[in-house]
This record gives C-alpha cells, structure tokens and sequence, in this order.
C-alpha cells in the first residue's frame, strides 16, 4: 500500500475517519459499511483493499483494528431499505449510519468511491480507490467484509438450501440454480434483476 493520505500530513490535527462499504453486489442480504478512525500513535501493519487479503488475514486484522483503533462503528441497510431506495441510496444509508455511530466525532470523513452520504456533520472527500491508497479506509472496507462476511453465516443457517456460506450472496452458477430451484427467500432483494425474474415481476 502507498502512504495513505493521513500519514502524508494531508489532514494534520484533523481526525479522520475512513469509511467503505461491502455487499453492495450480491443478490442476498444487508449492505453493510463501516467507518474507523485510525491512531497514528498505534500502526497496524499490514492494512490493504479487504478483497486483496485473505479471509484469515481479514479476520486477524479485523480484530486489531477494533483494539486499536481511535473509533471504529459498523452499520448496515436491510434487504427492504434496498428494495426500497436502490442499491446506491441504502449503501450511502449504511454509510452515514456507520459514521454516526463512531464514539467520537471525525473532523473529516474519506470515503471509498465517487459518491457522498448526505447528511454527515463534518467534511466529506471521495477518493476512489481509497481502499487501496488510505489506511482508514483500508481498515474500514475490512470491518464492512468481515462484518458482511459473518452475517453470510447468519443467512446460511437461517435458509441452509440457498448455500450462502458459499457463494456469499453474489450472483454464482450455484446461487443462481438454488435460486432457480427454490424461488427467491426472504433475504434475496426483489429489486436485483436475477431475484425479480425470478418472481416474474
């Protein structure tokens, strides 16, 4: 990873908080987000776009971050809010729901891609492919994987015929023949192509 932004000086003495989403894709399930604000005195080694780690290595990091982190907070946006504002709207839901729930307040908030949540009470900056270039947002796309990642899980005991723990939701040959074979389940969102079809709406 390139020096993030923060550790370049650009944002000395503010508090910065990064913020990412995970699940805006998949067919099944919340889209979740996450927002971190990082403690230059307490490093964590090792912090990437969560999709260039393995899941292990998500998973031990993703502990660290919550231990070492200044403020870290996850949220969500149910299947309904998804059907019901689109895809893009309930991500940026889940996104201000995540900086709202920091225990301390950001001066600035970098979020991941070429949109902003409205509604934020500090400034806000878009950088794409900030997963991959501000640590912040590194740590919060790996908060928002393993937090969706988990509630895969949730969804695979609650409906074990969809294979959820496999296929995580998105749009697989497999999840398409269960889907095909057993109809959309109350986790799929209606308002993704494949699941609407499939209702015939």
């Amino acid at each position: 990873m390139q020096p993030d932004l923060f550790s370049l000086g650009d944002f000395s003495g503010l508090r910065v908080a990064g913020i990412d989403e995970a699940g805006r894709g998949p067919l099944a399930g919340p889209v979740f987000a996450a927002a971190v604000i990082l403690d230059p005195a307490r490093p964590i080694e090792g912090l990437d776009d969560s999709k260039k780690l393995t899941a292990s290595r998500r998973e031990e990091l993703s502990m660290q971050i919550r231990e070492q982190a200044l403020a870290w907070s996850i949220a969500s946006a149910t299947v309904q809010e998804i059907d019901e504002l689109n895809i893009l709207q309930a991500t940026m839901l889940a996104m201000r729901r995540a900086c709202e729930g920091l225990s301390m307040q950001p001066d600035k908030a970098l979020i991941d891609g070429n949109c902003l949540p409205r509604g934020l009470s500090c400034l806000t900056e878009a950088v794409i492919g900030g997963d991959a270039l501000v640590e912040a947002i590194s740590a919060a796309s790996i908060l928002a994987k393993t937090a969706r990642d988990a509630d895969c899980l949730i969804l695979h005991d609650a409906y074990p015929a969809y294979a959820f723990d496999q296929h995580k939701g998105y749009g697989t040959s497999l999840h398409l023949t269960m889907l095909d074979t057993h109809g959309p389940c109350p986790a799929h969102r209606r308002s993704f192509a494949p699941v609407r079809r499939m209702l015939g709406l």
